[in-house]
């Protein structure tokens, strides 16, 4: 399959916000021609941009897909109540039949927003891998062992399988949450990233009372302390929400090279609280964006965690120039991307992958031109994605998608399946 893409602005995110005019080429699942000119050549489509924006794919680097089916069940609550009352007695009725149709129902979502791949971390990441690849969505599983569910052993075998499954997949090693998985856990599980040479992720640092939770239970060490100190990080890896991060916490970060990977729309819902990007950016952190899942944000929107990172920063320093939009953008894409280990899918390049969007911008909220990459961060939205591809397959244009199941009918099984886990609970 060749696709020209002609009469197009191209932000490739190499140079970050640098825009060229002229064409691109897709050859099956690659780049292989971004310039003024391409030859002339058979192509099986050519597709007039006019004058609309092709760039890298957002990459949601921290979601719960399958918790489409608890989206608006349980809002406006504290934290604790939120997830121990409400969502971990739902997610207990959960199959992995029910993970793999729920999952599809956030795909569909993620390439509404012009995201092209997720790092998701739920149970059942089979399930999550067979409805990803069906769908021809790019997926990075992330392990979520804990005290309730999966081992160390399972993730061994997933982390072998999975990586082979389809080159749509991958997968990494990583756990829920210090507070939710013993020590024993912790240091079989160091043992696999170390023998393995294998980064290591979780949720750390979400709210205060989490970290002062982890200081009594283990000799003053913050989470990321007694992470490092059990050699969880020693091949990388990192951690998502950062919310209350400690100038060491910082330290070890950058010594270890791992990844804050900021949830906004989630952390403001759940009121953790406002993670000190504009901090973490000035010390040379690594950083990426997640949405979190939809039962906590409760949208799959990159346009509004974009708007969200770059406005909090400004309320939290009190200044207008935190965190610059242009940095916010790379982010969304190149930050997300090199966090997941996608770096054949990171930038708009010769023999990249064809994880491409296309942004509308013969709409109202991007006139008049003067600015597109900030633009789009601080006046895009979803309305805005024109075209969705991965690996050089289109899977969303014009509102439609491109599936062979009707979008209906993942409507309608999932909500047969969230009705028929209500039914479960009373």
């Amino acid at each position: 399959m060749k696709i020209l893409f002609k009469n197009a602005r191209i932000m490739t995110m190499i140079d970050k916000s640098k825009i060229i005019n002229g064409e691109l080429v897709v050859t099956d699942d690659k780049i292989t021609y971004i310039g003024n000119k391409a030859k002339e050549d058979k192509y099986d489509r050519i597709i007039d941009v006019n004058g609309n924006l092709l760039m890298p794919g957002f990459k949601n680097a921290h979601t719960h897909s399958a918790m489409t089916f608890v989206r608006s069940y349980a809002d406006d609550l504290p934290l604790h109540n939120w997830l121990f009352d409400k969502i971990f007695p739902m997610e207990e009725k959960l199959n992995a039949d029910y993970i793999y149709e729920l999952s599809k129902l956030a795909i569909a979502e993620y390439l509404t927003s012009g995201i092209t791949a997720n790092f998701d971390m739920y149970m059942e990441p089979r399930s999550i891998a067979k409805a990803s690849a069906e769908l021809g969505f790019r997926t990075v599983i992330l392990g979520c062992v804990n005290n309730f569910t999966e081992s160390v052993n399972i993730m061994r075998e997933n982390y072998k399988y999975l990586n082979n499954y389809s080159p749509l997949v991958s997968y990494r090693l990583g756990f829920h949450a210090e507070y939710t998985t013993d020590e024993k856990i912790l240091i079989e599980l160091a043992k696999l990233a170390n023998e393995l040479h294998e980064p290591v992720y979780t949720h750390s640092s979400e709210t205060k009372d989490e970290v002062e939770g982890c200081k009594k239970r283990h000799n003053n060490l913050t989470p990321t302390e007694y992470f490092e100190k059990l050699g969880l990080y020693n091949y990388g890896g990192g951690a998502y929400h950062c919310v209350e991060m400690s100038s060491h916490d910082i330290e070890i970060f950058k010594k270890h090279n791992l990844y804050a990977v900021t949830c906004p729309g989630s952390n403001t819902k759940l009121a953790s609280g406002i993670a000190d990007i504009e901090k973490l950016y000035k010390n040379g952190v690594n950083l990426a964006i997640g949405t979190d899942g939809p039962a906590s944000n409760n949208a799959l929107d990159m346009f509004r965690e974009m708007y969200l990172v770059t406005g909090l920063q400004k309320l939290k320093h009190q200044d207008a120039s935190a965190m610059d939009a242009l940095e916010v953008l790379y982010m969304a894409t190149v930050g997300g991307a090199r966090a997941m280990g996608l770096f054949d899918a990171d930038v708009l390049d010769i023999n990249k992958k064809a994880d491409i969007i296309m942004i509308d911008l013969h709409q109202p909220n991007m006139q008049p031109i003067n600015n597109i990459a900030k633009n789009i961060v601080y006046s895009g939205s979803k309305s805005n994605v024109k075209m969705t591809m991965i690996n050089g397959k289109i899977l969303y244009e014009d509102g439609k998608f491109y599936f062979a199941e009707p979008i209906e009918e993942i409507y309608q099984k999932c909500n047969e399946i969230t009705e028929s886990i209500k039914k479960m609970m009373k």
